[in-house]
């Protein structure tokens, strides 16, 4: 007997009647035995009674700020596979079989639905450019597998789920998720999907500078708290060098006339340096304990078994060989 993989869609809502009831209406058309969730972000307006009437089931989560509504429905959904994508029917929700499949057919722990825009005016300018100055960044940092770090349409499976810590508090989840998968080599696929306008009577509630202030600030903590040891050697290397652009006149004037005149210059260029070498150390030991971090974090990852792969979820070709650990798979 062929037990069936279990499946749930969360769909994150503010303030957006105008649009969710399309979006549960096309998950439930591609994903008929997935369950659909529709989390309340303290909307003021009738999206929770839109969401209910189109079929999904409604939860409230009074905190706003779409971090939290993950760090909750992460908490309470329990899913082989767990999809997310925003109420605002800016992402095509009728591809979500083809990201399920895909986390099946891999297996994956994350498949990313890499926006392609499709309408002029759906993805501002300011939002482009720092969706590739971020994305840029990330790569330098962690890893060089990811083309769309602030996509919210991504479907995890539940061993990704439970061990992700879902600590941001708004749109800075994305980043959080990408560089939880990046820090710990998760396999990860990409499908390209189209990236559309919002439909009349919904409005954004990204903040281009806002959150892209916010988005960068999560990136460089995240950089502090997981790749220590490069920090504290950009910090040290500085402060190094501050302390010998201070000392050479010092010790040249020393070797040529054997007295040291300028003495504050030469305590202060002293205690820089002693300075950088504590910072190095501390680097070096915040390493050691963030990869003991990481250990319990793979460990909590390994704790559930993979996706299982059952013959519903090979429509992308039985028999095939070895997939390789990032693919990008296009639209049609």
């Amino acid at each position: 007997m062929v037990v069936e993989p279990t499946i749930a869609c969360v769909v994150p809502c503010h303030n957006e009647e105008a649009a969710v009831g399309k979006v549960v209406g096309d998950l439930r058309a591609a994903l008929p035995e997935a369950v659909v969730y529709v989390y309340d972000n303290a909307s003021t307006d009738r999206t929770a009674e839109v969401a209910r009437a189109a079929g999904a089931i409604v939860r409230q989560e009074p905190r706003k700020g779409k971090g939290n509504v993950i760090r909750r429905a992460f908490a309470d959904v329990d899913a082989d596979a767990v999809l997310i994508v925003d109420g605002d029917d800016t992402y095509d929700a009728s591809r979500a079989r083809d990201l399920v499949d895909l986390l099946f057919e891999g297996p994956y722990d994350q498949v990313v639905g890499a926006r392609r825009v499709t309408d002029d005016g759906a993805y501002r300018t300011g939002h482009a450019v720092g969706n590739k100055l971020l994305t840029g960044a990330v790569r330098s940092l962690f890893g060089n597998d990811v083309t769309d770090m602030l996509s919210g349409y991504r479907v995890f499976s539940r061993r990704f789920v439970k061990s992700f810590p879902a600590l941001a508090r708004e749109f800075e989840t994305e980043t959080e998720m990408t560089i939880h998968a990046l820090h710990l080599r998760l396999p990860t696929a990409e499908v390209v999907v189209d990236y559309r306008v919002r439909p009349a009577g919904s409005e954004s509630k990204l903040r281009t500078y806002r959150d892209g202030w916010r988005i960068l600030r999560v990136i460089l903590d995240l950089a502090r708290r997981e790749r220590p040891s490069l920090v504290h050697t950009v910090i040290a290397g500085v402060l190094a060098l501050i302390s010998v652009v201070l000392g050479i006149p010092v010790i040249a004037e020393f070797v040529r006339t054997g007295t040291v005149p300028r003495v504050p210059t030469a305590i202060l260029a002293a205690a820089i340096m002693t300075i950088a070498a504590l910072v190095l150390l501390v680097g070096y030991i915040l390493e050691s304990l963030t990869h003991m971090r990481q250990e319990q974090s793979r460990l909590a990852h390994l704790a559930y078994p993979a996706p299982v792969r059952t013959p519903r979820y090979t429509t992308h070709g039985a028999g095939i060989g070895p997939v390789p650990v990032r693919k990008t798979v296009d639209g049609p």
